[in-house]
């Protein structure tokens, strides 16, 4: 038997000064929804937190349409069919769905697919096997397309996307250098995840000890932090250096610590090293890339080539704390929140 309500958190107000807090968020009770013809009602068992969600809550001019004020935070989830009014999927289906930050939702059947039972646990696809997993490959297999004998640079080397990266760059037979906050996710990307050095950006001399582990310069840096880690960056890129760029964390959470990125000296960089520095968004890629990448990482992952981690929060009321917490850095891989005491 179906609640009568279900709950949702919404975007309660913008953050003020670059810092979101709990007070920008709002839990809510609302009614269940009830599926159409042609539709399903889902249960969320687990609700994806991404660093992009950040952006989200601006009302400012970005690749996507900002939240509404009063409307739930988007995100994509795992979720479980537990009413149909479709004989295309059936009760007990998982699927993924960009349903938001909510307990339950309803969906048009023919705009969702059943995630395969191949052995491999449903929320993999919101991490390794997902949009973190697919930005990392798409990025490399369409920018930074790493070479043999090459070094490699992952910034966020412990986070989802980062630590695909490394490992894929291994795979290509790349030296990794992995950039991480901390002794305990240094150690995990090199221990754990076969990177070649890691580096704590926290570190004073951070800049020194990159340029020590990197004595050929660099000719792959994935970037998705920004600020002082890519000033450090910069002097070490190479001749015909590529740089995907997927996000710039230092400057999305607002600890960017007044460093200052230095366009001017960047651009001098990108045109007499003949540097190709690209910004992208992972479904840019997706008509290309997609079938390769689940072949590709899927098989990596049965084979035991490819490790990944998850930091998992219990309950959708927590999503806040946990979704600020990432965003500064206290989070260790994937982030989840599992919405569903039912949820496997």
């Amino acid at each position: 038997m179906t609640s009568a309500t279900a709950r949702q958190i919404v975007l309660a107000s913008r953050p003020v000064g670059g810092r979101a807090a709990l007070t920008d968020f709002r839990l809510e009770e609302v009614p269940m929804p009830t599926p159409g013809e042609g539709q399903v009602l889902l249960r969320i068992d687990y609700l994806s937190l991404d660093p992009y969600m950040r952006g989200r809550m601006n009302d400012a001019r970005s690749y996507a349409k900002p939240a509404q004020i009063g409307e739930a935070m988007p995100g994509e989830s795992v979720a479980t069919v537990i009413q149909s009014r479709d004989a295309k999927l059936q009760p007990g289906a998982q699927v993924l769905v960009h349903a938001g930050w909510v307990s339950h939702a309803v969906a048009d059947a023919k705009d969702l697919s059943a995630l395969p039972v191949d052995g491999i646990a449903a929320r993999a696809y919101l991490g390794v096997l997902g949009m973190p997993g697919f930005t990392a490959y798409a990025g490399m297999a369409a920018i930074g397309k790493p070479k043999s004998g090459e070094t490699v640079v992952v910034g966020a080397a412990s986070g989802p996307v980062g630590s695909l990266v490394g490992q894929l760059g291994k795979i290509a037979g790349a030296r990794v250098v992995g950039i991480a906050g901390g002794a305990k996710k240094c150690g995990y990307v090199m221990d754990e995840l076969g990177f070649d050095a890691a580096i704590d950006h926290r570190a004073p001399d951070f800049a020194d000890q990159l340029a020590k582990v990197c004595p050929k310069g660099i000719d792959v840096y994935f970037e998705n932090i920004g600020g002082a880690v890519w000033t450090a960056v910069l002097p070490l890129l190479n001749q015909y250096g590529r740089v995907p760029v997927c996000g710039l964390m230092a400057q999305t959470s607002g600890k960017n610590g007044g460093a200052d990125d230095g366009l001017a000296t960047t651009m001098r960089a990108i045109l007499t090293r003949s540097l190709t520095v690209r910004g992208y968004i992972n479904y840019e890629f997706l008509p290309e890339y997609r079938e390769a990448f689940l072949r590709d990482v899927g098989g990596f992952l049965r084979a035991g080539q490819v490790k990944h981690l998850e930091d998992v929060t219990v309950g959708l009321e927590n999503a806040p704390q946990a979704f600020l917490d990432m965003i500064d850095g206290r989070n260790f891989g994937k982030v989840l929140v599992r919405v569903s005491e039912e949820a496997q």
